[in-house]
């Protein structure tokens, strides 16, 4: 057709629906399990409105609605076929048959399907997202005779249920609308669960009271955090209401089916939904929790008689002020297998956040390390790094990212150490970066020389922000959604330090950087919004300064999402993992870098330490306080002041930005940012400041040394191996599923079966 494929690539709109690491760990999820072989489905809700879109004015974020199916979604495929009623409010009657969830008002769920396929290996998954659509007789049966166009306007309330997502990271908002979503998405999944599951029993001779008993055997069900916690009294509902089971067969199916994995330790963000909104929402629901802590409670008074405090700390519901249900009490109780995502935080998720559960069932609780796709986050995002480590190593690593450590032959090869530093930066044109069409790991021609990944970038930023990048500069890059606990505020401060080095001894020799920070802010998270506008206050004056020319650049990167990612990831030098220890639960983005060829500053914390672990603390950034120096000085209490006393460069920095250096016409602009770093920083920004200076020194003495940072690149690369979604996703299916990932490649549907078979030996598939 004449058609560009990165021209329409660039043209298509991202599917945003998601938050931050969570929906994009799903995402690489499906991927490798669709890679792997696995007869796997991913299940959400198809947001009208994904996260919004974000403009930065004056400084300021500003949002706008994600409008992205505006266009169409030609990849979507509506299933009207497979529409199922799902229920809210009502009343329970209970009869002798049992309880009666009555008076409902329904909503109808309509799947669209997505393909979701394997990397070469003729296996297409299907992701299926729900929608919400009211009833035809919605509003119209009850007889309020007179309005009926009120009522067909009134529709819109059901089908508001899959509007918007709601933008939160790591914090958790309890709203009437967010549990009909949760309720929403878990009501419609398992009924076409049990479905799929009958159909597969369809003219067996099992009895209606057997029929159930190998369901764990056939069905895993994964609680991507606590958001679909509602699966398990729901399920139970099904079994006990429905399809009368005992309670006692129905809770031990529905424990050999769940599993959850739980993603942050942050208080804040853990869901703790009210009493009195689940019991009008979903009266017989709450009644099942209940039913559920009740016999939990039994146990555990029956193993520790008279202790209260334990049953209190681990009862499902938490009395005190309104009462509310604690959903990750929920989750484990009704799991048969619990997990975090990194090794530090399935300690501290063991050892602190549910020691009392874990004291219970040791066993129960598991780590497994997350991961991301190398299909994404290497082939597709940078070619050149791709096809450079294939004429090294071969293809094969691409399914198998360990095979990576062959590296490790190359890293004294000059040759290779040159091409490795030409991939990522400037030196002209070079390798081409169309994708794998051009490649041998792709297609047919090379195409046209192209530049390298910084300088393409460079090119971008010049072309967004109108600012004069130097792609021989340092780029280093902090991008992720805007937290407190990420501590872009250190990074900021940091800015600030250089800056006024540069002022104060212009003529010394200083490694030029362009500080990319980037990532969205809740829209109601005031102090995440007051971060954005001090970068670009700060931003303003560093890039405007006459002495300080090229040698420091500060961006603010707008409307960071993973299109944005795929372009910035490869260009990167120096990525910032800075979060204090113990709260970042693993973080991907770490990954991502690490696998393109950036450098890593980082505490130790989240999968962090594991990447050490990998390619050797010697060939990382790592400074401050470990988890134990947190404990310690949270024990002997953080005093802020005494660092600011001590550090006259810190000083310096925060008396500029309490003085109006960074906001001359609104002087104390900052008051409140200032103010919170004094007196209430749970993150201890000032505590691990004075190391992380120290260690950005010793990052820009390395960059000094090509050669040197290169060899640390490609030892970085060679250790990334462990990090793949796949590996993650053989450590499910083997732990919790009990599952067999396959690698067989299905026949393509062009090849007649015979002929396929003819060609394999030992009749199993290639």
């Amino acid at each position: 057709l004449g058609l560009d494929m990165e021209e329409l690539e660039e043209i298509e709109e991202d599917a945003g629906l998601g938050n931050g690491g969570l929906g994009r760990l799903a995402a690489c999820f499906l991927d490798s399990m669709a890679t792997l072989g696995l007869a796997a489905y991913g299940y959400g809700i198809r947001y009208e409105y994904g996260i919004f879109n974000q403009k930065i004015r004056d400084g300021w974020q500003v949002e706008e609605a994600d409008d992205w199916l505006r266009h169409g979604n030609p990849w979507e495929k509506a299933r009207p076929e497979y529409m199922l009623p799902v229920h809210f409010y009502g009343r329970v009657e209970h009869t002798a048959a049992g309880a009666k969830w009555v008076d409902t008002q329904v909503v109808l769920a309509l799947p669209y399907d997505t393909p979701v396929p394997g990397y070469m290996n003729n296996t297409v998954n299907t992701m299926r997202l729900w929608s919400a659509r009211a009833p035809n007789d919605f509003n119209l049966r009850d007889f309020n005779v007179g309005d009926y166009i009120q009522a067909v306007l009134d529709r819109n309330l059901a089908e508001n249920i899959s509007r918007v997502l709601y933008p939160n990271d790591n914090f958790f908002e309890g709203k009437e609308l967010r549990l009909k979503q949760e309720y929403f998405v878990v009501a419609a999944t398992l009924q076409d669960v049990i479905r799929r599951f009958k159909a597969s029993k369809f003219g067996s001779t099992d009895s209606v009271r057997t029929m159930f008993d190998s369901f764990p055997d056939q069905v895993a069900i994964q609680l991507n955090d606590t958001h679909p916690a509602m699966a398990i009294p729901e399920l139970m509902r099904i079994f006990v209401d429905i399809e009368k089971l005992p309670w006692n067969k129905a809770w031990d199916i529905t424990k050999q089916t769940f599993a959850y994995t739980n993603h942050t330790v942050l208080p804040e963000a853990l869901e703790r939904w009210p009493v009195d909104l689940v019991e009008k929402l979903l009266p017989r629901h709450l009644q099942i929790i209940y039913e559920i802590n009740q016999r939990h409670l039994d146990h555990i008074a029956s193993l520790f008689p008279n202790d209260m405090d334990r049953l209190r700390r681990m009862s499902l519901i938490e009395e005190g002020g309104t009462k509310r249900i604690n959903m990750a009490h929920l989750c484990i109780v009704g799991s048969h297998a619990v997990n975090g995502v990194a090794k530090i935080h399935s300690e501290i998720v063991k050892t602190q956040v549910f020691k009392d559960f874990a004291a219970l069932e040791p066993e129960k609780f598991q780590n497994k390390t997350n991961g991301i796709t190398p299909r994404r986050w290497l082939l597709l995002c940078n070619p050149g790094l791709a096809e450079l480590i294939a004429e090294k190593i071969g293809e094969d690593y691409v399914r198998d990212l360990s095979q990576l450590t062959k590296l490790h032959e190359f890293v004294d090869d000059d040759v290779f150490i040159r091409e490795v530093a030409k991939v990522k930066q400037v030196r002209g044109v070079g390798r081409g970066d169309a994708g794998w069409r051009g490649h041998r790991l792709g297609a047919d021609v090379l195409p046209a020389l192209t530049q390298e990944n910084k300088v393409k970038f460079a090119l971008y930023l010049e072309k967004e922000y109108k600012v004069k990048i130097n792609p021989s500069s340092m780029f280093d890059v902090h991008v992720k959604r805007i937290h407190e606990y990420k501590r872009q505020l250190m990074n900021c401060l940091h800015i600030i330090t250089m800056y006024n080095r540069i002022k104060k001894d212009p003529a010394k020799l200083f490694v030029p950087r362009t500080v990319i920070i980037g990532g969205k802010a809740a829209p109601g998270y005031h102090m995440a919004k007051m971060i954005i506008k001090l970068v670009n206050a700060v931003a303003q004056v560093v890039n405007n300064d006459p002495v300080v020319g090229g040698k420091l650049k500060a961006i603010f990167l707008e409307n960071y999402r993973v299109s944005l990612a795929e372009k910035v990831i490869p260009a990167t030098d120096l990525s910032e993992q800075i979060s204090t220890a113990g709260t970042e639960a693993s973080g991907t983005g770490n990954m991502k870098f690490m696998l393109n060829g950036a450098l890593t500053i980082g505490t130790m914390d989240g999968a962090n330490v594991e990447m050490a672990e990998e390619a050797g603390e010697e060939n990382m950034f790592i400074f401050g306080m470990r988890v134990e120096d947190v404990t310690e000085l949270d024990r002997k209490g953080y005093n802020a002041q005494e660092y600011y006393d001590r550090l006259p460069e810190l000083k310096q920095a925060i008396d500029q930005i309490k003085g109006g250096f960074f906001s001359p016409d609104e002087p104390d602009l900052f008051k409140d940012v200032v103010n919170m770093l004094f007196y209430h920083d749970r993150f201890k920004v000032f505590a691990d400041y004075e190391a992380y200076v120290k260690c950005q020194e010793k990052v820009s003495e390395l960059y000094l040394n090509s050669k040197a940072w290169t060899k640390m690149v490609i030892r970085n690369i060679a250790a990334a191996g462990k990090f793949s979604s796949d590996r993650t996703i053989k450590e499910y299916a083997r732990d919790i599923w009990h599952v067999e990932p396959s690698d067989l490649k299905i026949p393509p549907p062009n090849e007649p079966r015979d002929v396929v078979e003819d060609k394999t030996p030992n009749g199993t598939a290639a």
